[in-house]
């Protein structure tokens, strides 16, 4: 079956708005869906629905060899405009602490910026180990974001979803880290 060769990055596109759409729902939900807990429930699945894009995008991206450099440079951007769409929010509503959505936001952006300033030369594609963090990430916000204190009580939520997001800060500076030591050794190799 073919499928048109810009599907991929249709996909990805439709993340940024999805992204702002989350975002004002999240907000008219309210802290822990106290003032409408419906409309948290639906914040929470419209992320987790456009977090999966993003599995689906790159599926049918490397699936029917229709990889592009658009695609590589705009999947990550759409990526962090979603999650960092639910780390602010997170934040507004004093469920996460600002000084890790703050540290989460400094890498996420750091790298894009980097990555629009060497487009020019080359498109630098995620990386496994950045890969891996937008899972986690989107497993984490997925957690915090979908009112399931309801079913398993606030105290298990919670504890949970403290272990998750301290863990999303962890692989988060770990990508960046990763990414860095990757780019210096490029441009290494590049000047050898």
């Amino acid at each position: 079956m073919a499928i048109p060769r810009q599907l991929p990055n249709a996909i990805t596109i439709a993340r940024i708005p999805l992204a702002v759409v989350f975002f004002v729902l999240l907000l008219l939900g309210g802290t822990y869906g106290a003032e409408d807990v419906v409309i948290r429930w639906v914040a929470g699945a419209l992320f987790v629905l456009a977090i999966s894009t993003d599995w689906v995008d790159g599926y049918l991206a490397r699936r029917y060899d229709i990889v592009s450099d658009f695609g590589k440079l705009w999947d990550p951007i759409a990526d962090k405009l979603l999650t960092g769409a639910g780390f602010v929010g997170l934040a507004i509503l004093a469920e996460w602490p600002w000084w890790v959505v703050i540290v989460i936001l400094i890498r996420e952006w750091g790298i894009t910026v980097h990555r629009f300033i060497v487009a020019g030369n080359h498109i630098v594609a995620a990386a496994w180990m950045g890969k891996l963090k937008t899972a986690f990430q989107g497993v984490a916000l997925g957690w915090w974001l979908l009112p399931l204190h309801q079913w398993i009580g606030m105290d298990w939520w919670t504890g949970i979803g403290i272990v998750l997001m301290y863990a999303t800060l962890v692989l988060t500076v770990a990508s960046g880290v990763d990414y860095v030591i990757s780019q210096v050794r490029g441009s290494r190799a590049d000047r050898a």
